[in-house]
């Protein structure tokens, strides 16, 4: 049985346009870096935390990879155990790609691996589930279960749970681009409207159905024709700079389709390959320089596997 574990676990992109809630893929890069050891001393404790500019909690409680640990121990009725995380913050907080998930997933693969995987991926969903509650109020699943499983990932429902994984190209890039402007995630998510139009809600079924149809079939033209949002774009596409300007650059430069990677600011194209993604995040950040703000850049295949031990 292993005393130490250090892992990766992947950033994600959320909703992929036109599934709220219900959608979502990981990527290689970025990430977040848990180290995990066994101690003397019972209960979960953060030691350490770099890469967040002092603004996550130290406190085992409010931190959603120690609150999320905490719930596992509980569950497996090992609360006894005594452990110390370090969390290593390699990606941007409120970036829109799944920062939160990203911590959350690693300490519960390094907790669970730490307990001789007592429990399979799928099962340590719900317990991440838990972290993003605390993290934004709502246990939404689109960014964890990708990260957990990798992939491309659908939740037909969330009461029962119920995540399926979808196949896609594997030549599939993706271009993300991080505006270096503040949209809090609880705030994004205030900004959306509680009733919508049905005639909106079946333009919107019909883009899902596509959407997941265009994956199974490697079907390019139809996956981009399905990423398009009639009910939570419009809303927050208001807070990320010169959005439709930049999807007009990415569309022209050959993206198959572009959207807001979860609740913004980051923004991403689905591409064919690396080269058009590489080229479109140049455009991207060339434009949002000219509006004199900064910007990071991300190019990655879609990740298949999810979390991995580092050592």
């Amino acid at each position: 049985m292993r005393d130490s574990v250090k892992v990766f676990a992947p950033a994600t992109v959320a909703n992929v346009v036109c599934g709220f809630d219900v959608l979502g893929f990981a990527v290689n890069a970025p990430g977040d870096q848990v180290l995990m050891r066994r101690t003397d001393r019972p209960g979960v404790f953060l030691s350490k935390i770099t890469g967040d500019q002092g603004r996550l909690p130290l406190d085992p409680a409010k931190n959603t990879v120690s609150a999320s640990v905490q719930h596992y121990l509980q569950h497996i009725g090992r609360a006894d155990i005594g452990l110390d995380i370090e969390l290593h913050k390699k990606m941007p907080i409120g970036s829109g790609l799944g920062s939160s998930s990203a911590s959350t997933v690693a300490g519960l693969f390094a907790v669970n691996t730490l307990m001789d995987n007592l429990l399979s991926n799928k099962e340590l969903i719900p317990f991440a589930m838990k972290g993003e509650e605390l993290a934004c109020g709502y246990g939404h699943a689109d960014n964890v279960a990708p990260a957990l499983l990798g992939g491309f990932v659908l939740i037909r429902s969330y009461e029962p749970l119920d995540v399926i994984s979808l196949p896609f190209p594997e030549e599939l890039h993706v271009a993300i681009v991080y505006p270096e402007v503040d949209v809090p995630t609880k705030d994004a998510r205030q900004m959306i409207r509680s009733k919508i139009l049905l005639k909106d809600a079946v333009t919107q079924w019909g883009n899902v159905a596509g959407l997941v149809s265009g994956l199974f079939l490697k079907d390019y033209e139809l996956i981009g024709r399905s990423m398009t949002d009639v009910l939570v774009e419009p809303t927050r596409s208001i807070l990320i700079p010169d959005f439709y300007k930049m999807r007009s650059l990415a569309l022209e430069a050959g993206a198959i389709g572009f959207g807001i990677s979860g609740s913004g600011p980051s923004v991403f194209a689905l591409c064919r390959e690396p080269e058009t993604a590489h080229a479109i995040t140049r455009l991207l950040q060339q434009q949002l320089k000219n509006l004199n703000i900064n910007s990071l850049s991300f190019v990655s295949p879609v990740n298949p596997s999810g979390p991995v031990l580092l050592d």
